[in-house]
């Protein structure tokens, strides 16, 4: 599949990419972080076990894991519209459920609603679908979705500090269901439609071709080497991630790191990924998708040893934060390009589908994972997990992208 010629829509300023940017960062913050929002409310009003609220969000990404492969191809068959805008409507559904929750079941059940939403509506869809849309020229348009919707945990916790202070917790909740209705479902409905319009639809003799190649593509990415590979890639670098950020207050403060310096390197990893993704737009013409992954990966190893020597210097608590959001701000760009350069364009979105379920398997994972290991060995052995995780997705990398020549 190559892109379509250019245009205004495809163009870096379209108007519909900033729609469909906004759409992504309102589904960020109603969707994905209004658990970490909100936790504390619900725990001081419900009375519920930790371990019990957090199950809700944990239900939510195994499956969103495994519906993605079926997103990915309804993307495929040219339906990308219809579901990043159904999505945003179940999700709206799933918190008027969660709003009126007084139940664990009636809590799980809601947040099986909302990973189904996840599923349907934010990054993998809306990446699967400028893809499609655009070939490898999407890259543009995707820094400029992601620089957006980099700032959705940003606005999510001080607005749902705020709701619930004002509210309670079912107001805030409420509020967010109202705007996935009066906002995102329009904002992901107009900036689809809007790009699909940009191009005209294939016959249909040549669409059915394409479905059938789609298909065979993606049967035969599951018997490449390098479709195992990248899903291998995804997993360690998300691992990697998540059992940092998911402890990084216990770890600095048994490092005997300040509380308001704790607090501060956790709000500056948000700004650090927009940040990052600002300096690949700048450089994107002189970077190729190889390069910018070899110098991600060495960042997040770079991050793993800042916050190792945290206790000794507490300035480089900062330098981690910078240096870890930063590259996961980028990894967010290039999962999508290195998939397309590994394993091609036909059948993108199953493909991507598929490759997404040992990643969100990793970020279920990493809260877990990390307890024990803090539990057994201290923030010392976390960190030092994570660092093993940097230097093997590191040299997996780079064995991957050298044999991303034709033919290979």
């Amino acid at each position: 599949m190559t892109g379509p010629a250019p245009g205004r829509d495809a163009g870096p300023g379209g108007r519909a990419i900033w729609l469909l940017a906004l759409g992504q960062t309102l589904g960020y913050a109603c969707f994905f972080y209004i658990f970490a929002a909100l936790v504390l409310d619900w725990e001081a009003a419900l009375g519920w076990r930790p371990e019990l609220l957090a199950a809700g969000p944990t239900l939510a990404i195994v499956l969103s894991a495994l519906l993605a492969p079926l997103a990915g191809r309804a993307v495929d068959r040219g339906l990308g519209p219809e579901i990043l805008t159904a999505g945003a409507a179940i999700g709206g559904l799933a918190l008027l459920g969660l709003a009126a929750a007084r139940a664990p079941w009636h809590y799980l059940a809601a947040w099986a609603g909302l990973g189904l939403a996840q599923a349907l509506c934010l990054y993998e869809v809306c990446f699967a679908f400028l893809i499609r849309r655009y070939g490898l020229a999407a890259r543009r348009a995707i820094i400029r979705v992601t620089l957006v919707a980099g700032l959705a945990s940003t606005l999510a916790f001080p607005a749902g500090a705020a709701l619930a202070a004002s509210f309670g917790w079912r107001g805030a909740v409420l509020t967010a269901a109202a705007m996935a209705f009066a906002a995102i479902v329009p904002l992901n409905a107009a900036g689809a439609r809007a790009i699909r319009r940009s191009a005209p639809p294939p016959d249909p003799d040549t669409r059915a071709a394409a479905m059938r190649g789609d298909a065979a593509a993606a049967r035969a990415a599951l018997s490449r080497p390098r479709f195992w590979g990248l899903g291998l890639l995804f997993a360690l670098i998300n691992l990697d991630h998540w059992l940092l950020i998911s402890f990084l207050r216990p770890i600095l403060a048994e490092k005997g790191v300040a509380e308001a310096l704790a607090i501060l390197a956790a709000a500056t990893v948000g700004p650090a990924q927009v940040a990052g993704r600002l300096v690949l737009m700048r450089w994107e013409a002189r970077i190729g998708t190889a390069r910018a992954t070899f110098w991600t990966l060495l960042a997040m190893v770079a991050a793993a040893l800042a916050l190792l020597s945290a206790g000794a210097t507490p300035g480089l608590v900062l330098a981690f934060a910078a240096l870890q959001g930063a590259a996961m701000g980028v990894v967010t760009i290039l999962r999508p390009m290195l998939t397309a350069e590994a394993l091609g364009q036909a059948g993108y979105g199953t493909i991507a589908g598929m490759l997404s379920i040992p990643a969100l398997a990793a970020t279920a994972a990493g809260p877990m994972l990390g307890a024990v290991i803090l539990g057994a060995g201290g923030a010392v052995a976390v960190t030092a997990t994570a660092l093993v995780l940097a230097l093997a997705a590191l040299g997996l990398a780079r064995l991957l992208v050298s044999r991303f020549a034709p033919g290979a």
